[in-house]
């Protein structure tokens, strides 16, 4: 199964199902007819999909120290998706393309958090380092909440090259920093943008800090000084809605 991943929990496999994706099998706990697992025996069966019901030890060998819910989907790693073609599509459709990049987020948790945030907020495309960031996996997928079947996933080689070629292109590079010159809700956020998350306790890296075109911050009223990364990258993204939507 090397060649595979597993998507695990009933949302998950939902959504993997509703967005059409190359699913080979699924499996559900034998005796389970929760109204959430009919309607994937449903959908699978719509799509022409096996669906074995096995005992929960078999779920838990094919998962082990993850929360399946009672429901395994087996399917082709993700493909991810071409920069170019992400940008002539949201210039097809008459967008300002708004781009997010993790920068040295390897926390699955938060990866898969960040990319459900992307997803909701309209965000044309998630960028992925190569090196330093958490893999697509199945809790990653889990903690997306199935956003990872309908994000644009693209993996980049070296950041900072990135995002010089995006500069060039007209992106204005925002990093979220805590030593940011101003507060994020005073920067203006509507031309096209590629924003930058950094990690928990490291934040951004000192190349792609000097690469940004700009640093904001959150500010900090509290005795804690920073806030979870996928909280951080929820408020800009959301900031950026606001802007747009206002102008």
């Amino acid at each position: 199964m090397s060649t595979e991943r597993i998507i695990i929990g009933r949302n998950s496999v939902t959504e993997a199902l509703r967005a059409h994706r190359t699913i080979s099998k699924i499996y559900t706990v034998e005796g389970n007819t929760a109204q959430p697992v009919q309607q994937i025996c449903d959908l699978a069966a719509a799509g022409n999909i096996p669906v074995e019901k096995v005992a929960m030890n078999v779920l838990n060998k094919l998962a082990p120290d993850s929360r399946h819910q009672g429901v395994i989907a087996i399917a082709p790693p993700i493909a991810y998706a071409d920069l170019s073609e992400v940008l002539a599509g949201a210039a097809a459709k008459g967008r300002v393309p708004f781009l997010v990049l993790p920068d040295g987020v390897e926390d699955v948790h938060n990866l898969g958090a960040i990319i459900r945030t992307a997803e909701c907020a309209g965000v044309d495309a998630v960028l992925l380092p190569k090196r330093h960031s958490a893999p697509i996996n199945e809790t990653v997928s889990k903690t997306s909440a199935g956003a990872v079947e309908y994000m644009p996933l693209v993996q980049i080689g070296n950041i900072t090259q990135t995002l010089k070629q995006l500069k060039k292109q007209g992106f204005w590079v925002i990093g979220a920093d805590m030593d940011g010159v101003g507060d994020y809700f005073h920067s203006s956020l509507t031309e096209p943008i590629v924003l930058v998350i950094g990690s928990e306790g490291k934040g951004i890296s000192h190349l792609v800090k000097e690469t940004c075109d700009v640093l904001v911050r959150i500010p900090m009223f509290g005795q804690v000084n920073s806030l979870n990364a996928s909280v951080a990258a929820a408020l800009l993204m959301y900031e950026v809605v606001r802007q747009r939507q206002g102008e």
